[in-house]
């Protein structure tokens, strides 16, 4: 696994990222205020900190307000009318939230900001985004997204937020999930991996990042009332392990608990999750925050791990506000309780440098945050199919270029991680225009990009409304490429069917020319009746504000895709787990059940599981070089497992390959016949080979015992195995491991 605090300093240092220098006296300690003292622990200095607190300032620290209309709606009786004065006239409009600090004791105000694809913000000028989580979790490279997140982070900084409100964690579990292009994959490792890149690189910055939505969050429709029915070995084995290891691998400051009950009982009041699995196993020492509208009580969310109430008045109640002073002072809420929460919200923001490090804003370089997202949108498209070497265009005289507003810019996903990006929307005016909208087109034409790199070739644009004028203009043109796009967002699930006539549009233009291909910008996985009539198809997800250039840089062969597939594609909705979706027909608030009862078979597992041929496999993905790996060597080190494999590109031009290693227990036992144990994404010359050494984390090796609450691997041979994909396994040798107990 890749050591990220080696990252740190060089990436710090390539963006500039010096935050001014240390006054002796604030590296020493203020006269009187010793947790100001940069020398002690993170821990200590909390500690310290809280001993000065008033009981009013500890309880202002635990209660966060939204920042959006509905705060100015707050009656005097809601909160106490100074705090509603406060807190008016210190959000920032249009951000995701604000707390008040402690400013006599140097504890900053709480600013923050959604998401995980950049700073959301519609009110102000626009900011930089990121393709769309899923999209770089296919890059399969938690360097790039450590990138990504110190861009981010840095943009954060700059515009005045010290809290971001991303690492999306969650395992896609249901396809059809209209927040799927938050989240970064269906396997635990590859999400752990690159979210842990993320958010190791928006702290970098001296800010706080969550990891969310803690847990099970896998549908947004019943989102608030469902409840998710599900093992603890199972979850412990699946979702909860992605969220443990980014815990491990990037000490996010916050967690956000999730809206949905997990076995009846809402995650922001979940004491098996907040308190005994994050807190005691995982050993947490941040804090827990709510989703904003995620709390309904005072005594049981406060005794079972919630820290700190965000976002009023998203929820019924200020649970937080008064009800909490009256529970601690009637003991209902031990005082002891209230200064652990308080104790978790200093030492986050000691420990990533908020305090030590306040925000200001200041100029944001966008020509270098411009190049970071196109280096994260050119490595994670997919190129899924390419007949008779379609790809790289070559030679073509003339282009169709048919639908998906190609000409105007990029689809982005829709709801709380939307960043508005600077130059506005491409295509205004789509519906909705509303919550989970607007519809927003990044204004990076694909279009003009092709233009520019092609400027011997006759690029001709038709808006796709017609399939018939389309195949028209097709039947002129020696290639056509079709854009199809699927816009998802919060609060909403989808169809994996394309919307409209874009099926039929893709049909009638592959009729007209032999030589189409097909440019897919979605949230997540799609269904393609056209398949077998289209020559090449490239998955660009929701690639970002340099989403066009990334996408003409990849079809004209500037860059190489190396993209692999972080989900399964099903090839028809009969392959999933709940061919029809729960909760659809019932009444808005009427609770229900989503039995999980794959357990930890997420993903490629459940079609390992069942025997069954996806559309394309977990890990696929398609290059215009070649690569082959073998020599695949097992040892026990002293640092633990290790794998070898020499990866080799035996192609003509220089690309990635992305090793996969997986494992089986020859005497079973797991909930599927494999798991990803290991990856690492290799750029090699021409011809060139290379040792890569794989450390296996003997956590992806084990099953959680619930009978003892630990992990423990089951002595006996297992089989490791390198894989082009999930289905393609190339290369397998056995290995013994010992009985052990985590």
């Amino acid at each position: 696994m890749i050591d990220f605090r080696k990252l740190r300093p060089a990436l710090a240092l390539a963006l500039a990222l010096g935050f001014g220098a240390v006054h002796a006296a604030a590296a020493q300690g203020q006269a009187g205020q010793p947790w100001m003292d940069r020398s002690r622990p993170s821990g200590e200095r909390a500690a310290l900190a809280l001993a000065a607190m008033t009981q009013a300032e500890k309880l202002s620290l635990v209660f966060g307000f939204a920042s959006g209309d509905q705060l100015g709606q707050i009656s005097d009786s809601v909160i106490n009318a100074e705090a509603r004065r406060k807190a008016l006239a210190s959000v920032v409009p249009g951000s995701a939230g604000w707390i008040p600090g402690v400013p006599r004791l140097g504890i900053p105000d709480q600013f923050q900001t959604d998401a995980s694809l950049g700073v959301r913000n519609p009110r102000m000028d626009g900011h930089t985004a990121l393709p769309s989580s899923l999209a770089t979790a296919a890059s399969f490279d938690p360097k790039l997204t450590f990138a990504g997140g110190a861009m981010i982070g840095r943009e954060a900084r700059l515009s005045g937020f010290n809290i971001m409100l991303a690492g999306g964690v969650n395992l896609v579990r249901e396809p059809r999930n209209g927040r799927n292009f938050e989240y970064a994959g269906e396997d635990p490792l590859l999400a752990a991996s690159v979210s842990a890149g993320l958010v190791n690189g928006i702290q970098s910055n001296g800010i706080v990042s969550t990891m969310k939505h803690f847990a099970i969050n896998s549908q947004e429709t019943g989102r608030t009332v469902l409840s998710a029915q599900i093992a603890e070995g199972a979850a412990r084995d699946s979702d909860y392990l992605a969220f443990e290891l980014v815990q491990d691998w990037a000490r996010p400051g916050s967690v956000m608990c999730s809206y949905n009950r997990i076995n009846d009982v809402y995650a922001c009041e979940n004491d098996r999750l907040l308190n005994q699995a994050l807190k005691q196993d995982w050993g947490f020492k941040g804090y827990v925050m709510s989703d904003w509208g995620a709390v309904h009580s005072t005594v049981q969310a406060a005794n079972a791990g919630l820290d700190q109430q965000s976002g009023f008045p998203f929820d019924k109640q200020a649970y937080f506000g008064t009800l909490l002073e009256r529970a601690v002072e009637d003991g209902s809420v031990p005082q002891a309780r209230l200064d652990d929460m308080v104790r978790r919200i200093l030492w986050a923001l000691l420990d990533k440098g908020a305090v030590d490090n306040p925000v200001a804003k200041g100029t944001i370089d966008w020509d270098a945050h411009a190049r970071v997202t196109l280096k994260a949108a050119q490595d994670s498209m997919v190129l899924l199919k390419n007949t008779e070497n379609l790809l790289p265009l070559r030679g073509a005289r003339s282009i169709a270029l048919i639908g998906g507003h190609a000409d105007r810019g990029v689809l982005a996903g829709g709801g709380s991680s939307l960043v508005m990006p600077r130059g506005g929307n491409a295509v205004p005016g789509l519906k909705p225009e509303h919550w989970p909208g607007p519809v927003v087109y990044y204004p990076s034409s694909p279009l003009k990009a092709l233009q520019s790199a092609l400027p011997r070739a006759r690029v001709a644009y038709d808006p796709g409304t017609d399939p018939v004028a389309a195949a028209a203009l097709a039947a002129k043109c020696d290639v056509a490429i079709v854009f199809v796009t699927q816009w998802t967002g919060e609060a909403f699930d989808v169809s994996l069917a394309l919307e409209g006539q874009q099926d039929a549009l893709v049909e009638a233009v592959a009729r007209a020319n032999p030589r189409t291909l097909v440019v897919v910008e979605s949230g997540g996985a799609i269904l393609m009746p056209w398949l077998p009539r289209v020559g090449a198809v490239l998955q660009a997800w929701y690639p970002g504000t340099q989403g066009g250039q990334a996408i003409a840089d990849i079809l004209t062969g500037a860059v190489n895709p190396s993209g692999r597939l972080p989900i399964t594609f099903p090839a028809s909705m009969e392959q999933l787990v709940r061919p029809r979706l729960d909760g659809v027909g019932l009444k808005d608030g009427e609770g229900f059940t989503v039995r999980y009862t794959e357990g930890a078979a997420v993903g490629y597992k459940w079609y390992d599981q069942k025997g069954l041929t996806p559309l394309f496999p977990f890990g696929y993905g398609l290059s215009y070089s070649r690569f082959t790996s073998g020599k695949l060597r097992i040892e026990d080190r002293p640092a633990g497992l290790t794998a070898t494999v020499q990866a080799r590109n035996t192609g003509a031009r220089k690309g990635a390959t992305v090793v996969q290693l997986y494992a089986s227990a020859k005497a079973g036992g797991w909930e599927a016949p494999k798991r990803l144990v290991a990856f690492q994404k290799v750029w090699l010359e021409p011809g060139e080979s290379r040792d890569v050494t794989l450390t296996i984390d003997p956590r992806l090796l084990s099953v959680w015992d619930p009978s003892t609450g630990r992990r423990r691997v089951t002595e006996g041979d297992y089989l490791f195995s390198l894989g082009d994909s999930a289905q393609s396994l190339t290369e397998t040798v056995s290995h013994p491991l010992a009985d052990r107990k985590l």
